[in-house]
Formats: C-alpha cells, sequence, structure tokens
C-alpha cells in the first residue's frame, strides 16, 4: 500500500482546502504532514515568537480533528530537504500534494523537494489556494502583469464573473468539499506527538489571537468604520488567519461580494501585492521603481529607535507602535501612517520599517507588507507619490478626534513626561521633498 501525502504549510484547515480536496479525491490513503521549517525558524530573533506560538496550537485543533477521522497529523522539526529525505525512507509514497506559495524563499524550497522526489518519480502536486488569482491569471490585454492596482482589480472582478455555476456563483469561489472523500484519509491509530515549542527553542507567546469567526455585521459596516483605530469592532481582524490559512479566502470573498464592495477590494489588494511578489521578485530587497534606489537616506538609528518604541513625540504614530509592540497587531490606516512617518518625515530608509514589521506583525504577509511599505516610500507599484507626506496632526484631527485610541496606548499623552516632537512637521516636508526630488532628477539627468 502507497501513501499520498498533503503537505499543510499556509494552509491550517481541513475545510475548502484545494491540494487536500484533490488528495483525497484521487483516492486514499492520504497522510497529512507539517514541517516546523528549521531554516525559517532559525532567522526568527523572538524566541517567544507568537507565530510560532499560534501555528502550533492550531496544528493540536487540526490534529484532533484527524483523529476524529481515525486519522493523524504527522508534525516534524527540521529542514525540508533532510525531512523528506527520512520521509522517502519511512513511508511507501506514490504522490505529494501542496498548496502553491510565491514566496521566494518557497519557490526555491519546493523546487528542491520537487528535485528529491522526481528521482524517486514521485511527483510534487500543486494547487492554488491562498489566493483567488495568482501570477499571471488576471493581466493586460496587452498580456503581462498589471502593475496599477484600479486597472488590475477592475479586470480581477471582471474574471469572476466571467465563470458562474449554475447557481450563478462565481466559478472561482466554488468551495471544495472535502467531506465527501473522508474516507480516503490514512487509518492511523492516532498517536504521533506534535514537538513541543521548547524543543524547538521557543516558549508560549503571552498574546491573544484573535478570532476566526467574524459577524456579517462587521462587514456590512466595514467601509464606515474601517478607518477609525479606537473602534476595537471596525476592522476584521482576520489578516492572521488568512495568513496561516486558518480560513478559506474563497469563502471570505464570496460573503464579501455580497455584504460589501470595499471589503471585497481589501482582498483584492492581497491578490494583487501576491501577484506583483510573483511577477517581479526582486522586490524583496529592491525598489519597484529602481530610481528609488539612489534617495540618500538619513537613517539615523537614535530615531529608528524612538519611532520602533512609540516616542517621537507624535501621538497617532506612538499609539500605533506601542498596539504594534504589545500584541502584534496595528490598525491599517495608522500603519500607512507610521510607515510614511518613517519614510518621510525621518527619511529612513522603508526596508527597515518593513523588517521590523516582518519582525512584529501577527498577520506577516511578506508580499503585502512589502506592498504597503513601498507603497508608503513612493517607490513601488501604484505608490502614494514622494510629495504625498501625511501630517500626523492631521490624520489625528481625523481619525482620532476624541483621542481614545491615543490615551488608550499612550499613557503619558498630555503629561510633562511625554515627549516633544522628534522633528517639526514642515521642516521634515521640505526635507523630504527635497531630498527625494534630488534622487529623482538623477534619473533624469
Amino acid at each position: 500500500m502507497k501513501y499520498s501525502i498533503f503537505w499543510h504549510r499556509r494552509d491550517l484547515r481541513l475545510n475548502d482546502n484545494a491540494a487536500l480536496y484533490q488528495a483525497l479525491k484521487a483516492g486514499g490513503p492520504v497522510l497529512s504532514i507539517f514541517i516546523f521549517d528549521q531554516n525559517i525558524l532559525e532567522d526568527l530573533n523572538n524566541r517567544q515568537d507568537a507565530r510560532v506560538d499560534f501555528i502550533h496550537q492550531e496544528l493540536q485543533r487540526l490534529q484532533k480533528e484527524l483523529r476524529e477521522l481515525g486519522s493523524d497529523l504527522l508534525v516534524l522539526y527540521g529542514r525540508p530537504k533532510a525531512v523528506w529525505t527520512q520521509l522517502l525512507q519511512d513511508w511507501p509514497i506514490e504522490k505529494v500534494y501542496t498548496n502553491r506559495d510565491y514566496e521566494p524563499y518557497a519557490k526555491k524550497r519546493d523546487a528542491a523537494i520537487a528535485e528529491l522526489l522526481q528521482k524517486e518519480n514521485i511527483p510534487l502536486l500543486t494547487k492554488k489556494d491562498h489566493v483567488i488569482f495568482e501570477a499571471l491569471e488576471v493581466e493586460k490585454k496587452t498580456s503581462g502583469p498589471y502593475t496599477v492596482f484600479t486597472p488590475y482589480s477592475k479586470q480581477w472582478k471582471a474574471k469572476l464573473d466571467s465563470k458562474k455555476t449554475a447557481a450563478g456563483e462565481s466559478f472561482y469561489l466554488q468551495s471544495y468539499p472535502n467531506e465527501n472523500y473522508q474516507q480516503n484519509y490514512a487509518s492511523l491509530p492516532g498517536n504521533f506527538e506534535i514537538p513541543s515549542l521548547e524543543s524547538m527553542g521557543f516558549a508560549p507567546s503571552q498574546l491573544n489571537f484573535p478570532s476566526r469567526l467574524l459577524k456579517q455585521k462587521r462587514i456590512k459596516k466595514y467601509e464606515e468604520t474601517r478607518n477609525f483605530p479606537a473602534l476595537e469592532e471596525g476592522t476584521s481582524r482576520l489578516g492572521l488567519h488568512f495568513r496561516f490559512g486558518t480560513i478559506s479566502i474563497r469563502e471570505k470573498a464570496r460573503k464579501a461580494q455580497k455584504l460589501n464592495a470595499t471589503y471585497l477590494n481589501e482582498l483584492i489588494w492581497r491578490d494583487f501585492y501576491a501577484q506583483i511578489l510573483a511577477n517581479f521578485p526582486q522586490v524583496v530587497g529592491q525598489s519597484f521603481r529602481p530610481q528609488y534606489d539612489q534617495i540618500e537616506w538619513r537613517n539615523n538609528e537614535e530615531e529608528f529607535e524612538a519611532w520602533c518604541q512609540g516616542k517621537t513625540g507624535y501621538p497617532l504614530v506612538d499609539a500605533g507602535m506601542r498596539e504594534l509592540n504589545a500584541t502584534g497587531y496595528m490598525h491599517n490606516r495608522v500603519r500607512m501612517l507610521v510607515a510614511s512617518f518613517l519614510c518621510k518625515h525621518l527619511l529612513i530608509d522603508w526596508r527597515w520599517g518593513e523588517a521590523y514589521f516582518a519582525e512584529k506583525l501577527l498577520d506577516f504577509d511578506l508580499a503585502s507588507n512589502n506592498g504597503g511599505w513601498q507603497w508608503a516610500a513612493g517607490s513601488g507599484t501604484d505608490a502614494a507619490p514622494y510629495f504625498r507626506i501625511f501630517s500626523p496632526e492631521s490624520q489625528l484631527k481625523k481619525f482620532d478626534a476624541e483621542l481614545k485610541y491615543v490615551k488608550k496606548w499612550v499613557k503619558e499623552y498630555g503629561s510633562r513626561h511625554y515627549p516633544q516632537p522628534i522633528v517639526e512637521h514642515k521642516f521634515a516636508r521640505q526635507r523630504c521633498l527635497a531630498t527625494y526630488k534630488s534622487a529623482l532628477n538623477q534619473d533624469n539627468a
């Protein structure tokens, strides 16, 4: 008897899982596995990284669900190539199924595993799962990827509507009914042990994780509430669950399509940045617009540390950074402001801020994080023009006029203990304009 392996990565669920559905549909027995990737974990600075704890908790839930089906989840720790070499010795494997990942490291890893499996005549079968449309599925009429969001989103919606099921729903949003093939899970005694956090060099986090359950009324009101950080239920808080695939993007897009066009637009932004990363992998480490790499950043380390700690003297910026440091989350409106402030008020390289967010955000996603930071710096696709510089004071008056958000996170605000502004806004604006203009004029010289 040979096994089909389903390799969980950023799809920690059994329901509506594209590659898992294909594995089960093809016939059993299907063995589900997850690998704690030592290459990734070794790069994490925080031994209490909440994302590792979150994955660990979700794997326990997943294992419990599989055991209730008479199967089990095999969780391993190590470098993927070494783990797969051992798997090939321990299990008679016929096929391997997994969902695609578009990050540069993931693509390199998967190519290496595919090559390893091919030597044993075992195919690595991959499916699209964590986006609605991938890579070049939505492309210009003249061919090639879109690099501006608005025409991309129009074409995205047109493609969604282009193929309908008999029930009138988009073919692209159909669920994968895994329950029809549950008997094809490998029958196992349920005695696999998940490696402890401690055995991998980690400890449990003290952070609370947002629920994957979301009331429809929150999505219905999303357009009205999404810009106000003091509202605890103003946004969906589902980013963490999208990142690790504990919920289905198809299910949420289907609901968003019926409930709120603005929320659907946020899901389209996810796809947009994912296809930018897939088609332009150089954005990792480089500006999408190369001329922006000529900017002479000040990169003052003391000012960067003040920004990290939320001690810039600009209350909305500081509140956002302190919320991030305390919870692993920051409101989207505030993310735009703190990113713009770092790049344009302090003239600190967007890559410094991108790396800090990558370390702190629970919902860190390489494509979206990179896209958002390059947007703020003016160097990316569809970017805010360099002369658009957010006024922290204006943003505060518009989106936290009663100071509820600020007072929640900046307890000393209004007292003598709160720092003076790190830089004067008008001066910073003029300095930024001159610096950017000088760099971009070099390109035109």
